[in-house]
């Protein structure tokens, strides 16, 4: 079955969209924490915190003058960055009292037909430990072009990455039967779950695809697990 998006995918809005600003900004009156993100980059870079109304209106505040000085041509038109901001899932699952996320892989090898392979990839840890109140991105950002900029990352550059089998390995002895999971969990129902998702996100934007032969790409998912092991 198709998955509803909220099964998911965080809370999410479109900031260059008039529509979903104006309802975030109407939604975020209280003490919540919304991640802000660049809609294309990559390692980390764009990322902040929403943290608090202050933040919130700094940002409300920038997004208008920028539209003001569009509409008025006080500067040479250029298009905002896009940018999505999402609820931030502060009670994420821990290893070792650090945040982690599972970057796995989608290979379209084909599209005309469409020929699809998933591929288990990889666990990627913080250097320090999970800190919901912390301003240090090293603290909620797990990639490492990220994780290089924390004066830990030299000495504990192997502890940052498990392979699935370690992360199997530390699920069945240290959550199995406290959450009551089922025995390999990470390769039973979490590696089932990628894989629904993944497909769902491939049948949501196969239609933009060129369909010619010899035309394939590689995609890296990251999916995140939070302290009641929804994906």
């Amino acid at each position: 079955r198709l998955l509803k998006m909220e099964e998911f995918f965080p809370e999410s809005f479109r900031l260059d969209l008039k529509d979903e600003r104006n309802a975030f900004f109407e939604l975020c009156k209280e003490d919540q924490i919304w991640i802000c993100k660049p809609s294309c980059s990559n390692q980390g870079r764009g990322i902040f915190l929403l943290k608090n109304p202050a933040a919130v209106n700094t940002l409300q505040a920038k997004l208008h003058s920028t539209e003001e000085n569009l509409l008025n041509k006080r500067v040479p038109y250029k298009a905002p960055q896009a940018r999505i901001v999402q609820r931030y899932i502060h009670q994420p699952l821990l290893l070792e009292g650090k945040k982690f996320d599972v970057r796995s892989y989608l290979l379209i090898a084909c599209t005309a037909p469409y020929v699809l392979f998933f591929a288990q990839g990889y666990v990627r840890l913080t250097c320090v430990n999970y800190d919901a109140a912390s301003d240090d991105l090293t603290v909620h950002l797990t990639n490492q072009y990220v994780q290089k900029k924390n004066s830990l990352y030299s000495q504990l550059k192997d502890e940052t990455v498990w392979r699935m089998e370690h992360f199997n390995s530390y699920v069945n002895e240290k959550f199995r039967k406290t959450n009551g999971l089922p025995k390999d969990w990470v390769f039973t129902v979490f590696t089932k779950r990628m894989q629904q998702i993944m497909l769902q996100c491939f049948l949501a934007a196969k239609h933009k695809l060129d369909r010619k032969l010899g035309y394939f790409d590689l995609i890296g998912c990251d999916f995140l697990i939070d302290e009641n092991f929804k994906v």
